[in-house]
């Protein structure tokens, strides 16, 4: 989040009034100026809400998972709509990162699958699947 307020920051930062009306930047302009509020493309703010987590660890690396993959969908979106390449490049940047997140997560459950199995613990609890 860091990194995407720095780019938002720098793109923002020097807008004229005539600038921010016609990106549509006012009513974000008249609640936060040119501070970075960190929100969804549809207006959603950010909240820790909208991180999930269960305490187990196949949901969590399952949820993990998913995340990634979003991420890296959101960055792809990105991508498809900015024309600024230096933009472009720290995108592509957090982009590779997410798969490599997905990756390891993907390691860290096969792991975690295999250590279960060999203690003879299912990831499926057979007591609720008769």
């Amino acid at each position: 989040m860091e990194i995407i307020g720095a780019i938002v920051h720098q793109l923002t930062r020097n807008m004229t009034e005539d600038q921010i009306k016609s990106a549509g930047f006012d009513s974000y302009f008249v609640d936060h100026t040119a501070g970075v509020y960190p929100t969804a493309a549809s207006g959603f703010p950010w909240s820790a809400a909208s991180m999930q987590v269960k305490g187990d660890m196949i949901a969590d690396l399952t949820e993990d998972l998913a995340a990634e993959q979003k991420a890296r969908v959101t960055y792809d979106n990105i991508l498809r709509l900015s024309d600024d390449p230096d933009v472009n490049d720290v995108i592509k940047f957090l982009r590779a990162r997410e798969i490599v997140h997905f990756q390891r997560f993907g390691e860290g459950l096969r792991l975690a699958k295999e250590k279960m199995d060999q203690k003879n613990i299912y990831y499926i609890n057979p007591s609720f699947d008769r």
